[in-house]
């Protein structure tokens, strides 16, 4: 397998505003850059000044250099049968597509972002930016924002990453959407146009029957998951049925999952039905043990009556917050099962447990303190507001909750906050609570990072 190593250089931030001025491409066999392509650009519109003092490339500097379509046969023949490898490959791949795209040619190739895959394969740096993680690993970076200069460090650090792991690398190649596996009627450029923001989806079918709702912090890779799923038959089906996608972006993960919750009800489209599993599977339950002492369980929500504390949606996810929460409260591994044991627990014998596992610590204290991490983790009577992402910079998004019941949830300016918040509710549209979206709540707020709460 062969990698081509690219960085672009262009007249702004946005793919379907700028224009490409540079492109370097080296290629890589798996040991050593085999072959490579510079060039400049032009691009057929102004450099703006900012962009001159950034990269240094100039109008005069591409006046006479080739446009894209003129070179556009060349870099597909350098790129054939290749992987396409970038820094921040989101970018440069997608320049490359509205480029090709302008010339009527749908441009489509495997790529993989070495900034996600450094992250995994070498962590533990404190940036994964191309400048500052060269220089924390020796990587010579000369001619910094210039497409050659960019490209070489980046293939010096793909060589690096490829010899440390090149098994788990090529899991991070990401595969394009095959056009002869979806619906002829879906367009694949609308597609390309999704937001990169949290939000909700639906598909309809060629008949405009809603058939899925979904909900992701990312609308647009969650949906090019969907379009390459064709690994079970009933994603496959829904593959070859999607015809056309709506979605509405909410900024705020927590909205975009209330929302959803709001909509499946209301619609219940089929694939929901049948694809769906519920994301309350397993529940968190209290009760007393044979010596009286307050114990915590995991179980399936399918074969309790009772309420449980909250919600998870693993096993091991339950098991891990009960050793983790317990461990905060001073609560005994082995009394909630996530510590097999004959004898004392092993937080007894490193005195971070008080006994409890074999009696020596009295019930009442030991279940004060499971009672305390229980109340620590309800809203219940409690009136606050989160305050989270809005949908674009300028605004922020703002949940209601008054005296443990959810009121709804809405949008405000970005300082909104500079006024009381008895004027806050003005924002808030009115909703209705049930199970589901305390539940919702009760697990957003669980991750306790990512919003602002503020207590009324």
């Amino acid at each position: 397998m062969h990698f081509v190593i690219v960085d672009v250089e262009t007249t702004g931030g946005s793919p379907k505003q700028s224009k490409i001025t540079e492109i370097a491409m080296y290629k890589y066999d798996g040991k050593e850059i085999i072959d490579e392509f510079i060039t400049l650009i032009n691009p057929e519109q102004s450099i703006p000044e900012f962009i001159v003092r950034l990269t240094g490339i100039t109008n005069h500097m591409v006046s006479e250099a080739p446009k894209f379509f003129e070179l556009a046969k060349d870099i597909l023949t350098f790129l054939d049968g290749c992987v396409f490898v970038a820094h921040n490959v989101g970018f440069d791949y997608s320049m490359l597509r509205h480029e090709f795209r302008s010339l009527g040619y749908d441009f489509r190739f495997p790529h993989l972002c070495t900034v996600r895959a450094s992250r995994i394969i070498i962590p533990g740096y404190d940036s994964y930016s191309l400048g500052k993680l060269s220089a924390s690993l020796g990587i010579q970076l000369d001619g910094r924002h210039r497409a050659g200069g960019d490209a070489l460090a980046t293939a010096k650090l793909f060589n690096l990453i490829y010899h440390k792991d090149h098994n788990k690398l090529a899991s991070f190649i990401q595969h394009e959407i095959n056009p002869q596996k979806v619906n002829p009627k879906l367009s694949i450029d609308a597609v390309d146009d999704l937001p990169t923001k949290a939000g909700v989806y639906r598909f309809y079918d060629e008949f405009n029957h809603l058939i899925y709702i979904g909900k992701s912090k990312n609308i647009k890779k969650r949906v090019e998951q969907h379009l390459r799923n064709n690994s079970t038959r009933k994603g496959e089906i829904m593959l070859q049925e999607i015809a056309r996608i709506e979605h509405e972006v909410t900024g705020s993960e927590l909205i975009a999952m209330l929302f959803e919750s709001e909509l499946i009800k209301k619609y219940k489209p089929k694939f929901n039905r049948q694809l769906r599993k519920s994301i309350f599977t397993f529940g968190l339950y209290d009760e007393v043990d044979n010596q009286g002492y307050l114990t915590l369980k995991v179980g399936l929500t399918s074969k309790s009556t009772a309420s449980p504390i909250t919600y998870f949606n693993s096993r091991k996810e339950a098991n891990e917050f009960i050793k983790n929460r317990g461990d905060q409260f001073g609560l005994c591994q082995k009394i909630n099962g996530v510590y097999p044991s004959k004898d004392a627990c092993f937080h007894f014998s490193i005195k971070q447990c008080a006994g409890a596992c074999i009696g020596v610590e009295p019930k009442e204290d030991y279940n004060e303190r499971v009672n305390q991490m229980i109340q620590a983790m309800s809203y219940e009577e409690d009136s606050f507001y989160i305050i989270d992402k809005g949908r674009s910079k300028i605004e922020r998004s703002i949940i209601w909750i008054e005296r443990g019941t959810y009121r709804g949830h809405g949008y405000a300016p970005y300082h909104f906050n500079s006024t009381s918040p008895e004027y806050w509710k003005r924002f808030v549209e009115l909703k209705d609570e049930n199970r589901d979206i305390r539940s919702i709540i009760n697990l957003y707020l669980r991750k306790g990072v990512g919003f602002k709460l503020v207590q009324l």
